[in-house]
């Protein structure tokens, strides 16, 4: 069943960012666009690199109002340990959320139940806690940041202007459809 449409369940859990530990909620993800981003594990080998990707793309994506949660099965412990050994994790600002207790990997559908740790999940959500778009990826395939920005520009646009939809490779400041009878049969 697909997340699409639906509003972020309840959850709190411990996490990580610039130094100090912290408790996030489902309300954190209120009042601003967030993209939470699952990983497998810290300590690995494409984590890094899309984690570091998102960092790398992180101060275009505020600018757009929109706050990043990465999230693993690991603790907020160990993500304090992988920011302070790894050079990639060292340059990470936004929050890293540990879910040792798979409540919010099983909350957005992505616990591989048998290894305890979550698909490369992300998720784009509206200031209201509602999940706009989500992209899931087998563990052995890393996520590019930069696909993000079309993205959440489509959908902060359509939120401004719900009587129109953005096409396929719709970019910002390109036309837009107006559904309607007039249309049908005639793209």
């Amino acid at each position: 069943m697909s997340l699409v449409g639906k509003e972020v369940q309840p959850f709190k859990a411990q996490a990580f960012q610039n130094g100090k530990f912290l408790t996030v909620t489902d309300e954190d993800l209120k009042g601003k666009w967030s993209v939470v981003a699952f990983y497998p594990a810290d300590f690995t080998f494409v984590c890094p690199t899309e984690l570091e990707d998102l960092q790398n793309n992180y101060a275009d994506l505020k600018e757009l109002g929109v706050e990043i949660y990465s999230v693993s099965t690991d603790t907020h412990f160990v993500h304090k340990a992988w920011h302070d050994t790894s050079e990639a994790i060292k340059k990470i600002e936004y929050v890293m959320i540990g879910d040792p207790s798979h409540v919010l990997s099983r909350n957005f559908d992505v616990l591989i139940e048998e290894d305890g740790v979550a698909d490369r999940g992300t998720f784009i959500i509206d200031p209201d806690g509602i999940i706009q778009a989500v992209e899931i990826n087998a563990g052995n395939i890393g996520r590019d940041a930069s696909a993000l920005f079309d993205k959440i520009k489509a959908a902060q646009y359509v939120r401004k202007h719900p009587n129109e939809v953005c096409p396929a490779k719709w970019k910002e400041g390109t036309d837009t459809l107006k559904p309607g009878l007039d249309l049908v049969g005639k793209i």
